[in-house]
């Protein structure tokens, strides 16, 4: 299921906010939708990265462009980051927390608030040079879209690869 897809869920889990339906744990259902994003983060971890098997990745994204793209979030574990789903994916979430953020728990509301923010920092990233959109990044090894591969700060640079817009007009 793609990112936007699991948003989608969480944004419907918000809706139906703290009330118990079929005695569903839907406060148990909204943290695990927001620890989805801390399992899909690319770039450097902070310290209080929650999901522990998750290690510091794709630390040289862009340098083949003198860009930093270190950052933002990986697909469907396959290590590929694109643009746009992200872009909506983010913006989702950003108008749940808009709309319901005063009926999360306070310790929810700030870590929704933090994979908003994780994602924003990279998506400002893909615009920063001139007349260049960068779109996607993936693992030359996931071109097929059907592999995982693990993705750690071992891996040379040379296995990233970047599709961009490109714009002709100034």
């Amino acid at each position: 299921m793609a990112l936007g897809s699991k948003l989608l869920l969480f944004v419907l889990l918000l809706a139906i906010g703290g009330r118990s339906v079929n005695a569903h744990d839907y406060a148990d259902a909204l943290s695990k939708a927001i620890m989805f994003f801390e399992g899909q983060r690319s770039g450097f971890l902070p310290e209080d990265q929650r999901q522990k098997w998750r290690a510091n990745s794709g630390l040289s994204d862009g340098w083949t462009y003198s860009t930093d793209l270190t950052g933002g979030y990986y697909d469907a574990g396959d290590n590929i980051k694109f643009g746009f789903p992200m872009a909506f994916t983010t913006t989702m979430l950003s108008w749940s927390v808009i709309e319901f953020g005063e009926n999360m728990p306070p310790n929810e509301l700030r870590n929704a608030l933090v994979a908003i923010r994780w994602s924003t920092d990279y998506l400002l990233k893909t615009v920063s040079q001139s007349n260049r959109i960068f779109v996607q990044v993936l693992l030359l090894l996931s071109l097929t879209h059907s592999r995982t591969v693990t993705l750690s700060h071992s891996l040379t640079p040379p296995l990233r690869s970047f599709i961009y817009v490109f714009s002709f007009i100034p």
